[in-house]
């Protein structure tokens, strides 16, 4: 029966739908770490890149604007460190996880910071991203008064960036480890600073990373 053909041959085609679907993403991931101009990458090319055809790239994403959102969460699942704190402590402790694991993809992390293209991937992501962050630093926010609470989220939402990395590391010539440990600490600072009861600034390991 017609019906039956085609639920035994449904996750067959799903298999392979995500596998080209992968290899599409992987594709703009070698290309944006490639190109001098990241923005000037054209369907073609990552067709060729990931071995399909121009026209199966369309039939998984309809425009390059759908392929550009799915690419920025993608990477950001490819490397382990997407920014989704459901807490103070994931807020903290964010840049000393993540920002070691954007020097495995650098070539890639700058072209999306330095890209017309990258810009539009991240902007896509802010409100979703501001969600979070509120959330995570509820129990601080809440306390404190708005004005002070909106430059608390602020400085979070900085350090705990890509942008932070890369500017910790080429003004303050840190590799990611140490860039990721000094803006927890500061994180840690500034938490201390307008929390009380917040617990006291991770010192030690900045200490420990120093003498590595």
């Amino acid at each position: 029966m017609p019906g039956t053909t085609r639920a035994y041959n449904s996750p067959l085609r799903e298999k392979n739908a995500q596998q080209t679907r992968e290899a599409i993403l992987a594709a703009l991931h070698a290309l944006m770490g490639e190109a001098g101009a990241p923005d000037e990458i054209g369907m073609e090319a990552i067709a060729q890149k990931a071995g399909v055809q121009r026209r199966t790239i369309f039939r998984h994403f309809a425009t390059r604007e759908e392929l550009l959102c799915a690419f920025w969460p993608w990477l950001n699942a490819k490397i382990g460190a997407s920014p989704a704190p459901h807490s103070v402590r994931d807020v903290v402790d964010g840049p000393r996880e993540a920002f070691p694991r954007f020097d495995a993809h650098e070539a890639a992390m700058r072209a999306a910071l330095h890209s017309r293209t990258g810009r539009e991937m991240r902007m896509d992501t802010i409100t979703g991203r501001r969600a979070l962050f509120a959330g995570a630093l509820e129990p601080v926010l809440s306390q404190l008064p708005p004005a002070t609470a909106r430059k608390v989220e602020a400085l979070a939402h900085l350090l705990f960036s890509a942008s932070a990395w890369e500017v910790l590391k080429d003004y303050g010539g840190l590799t990611g480890a140490q860039a990721g440990e000094t803006a927890s600490w500061a994180l840690e600072l500034i938490l201390s600073a307008v929390d009380p009861g917040h617990d006291k600034a991770d010192v030690p390991s900045q200490t420990k990373e120093k003498t590595r």
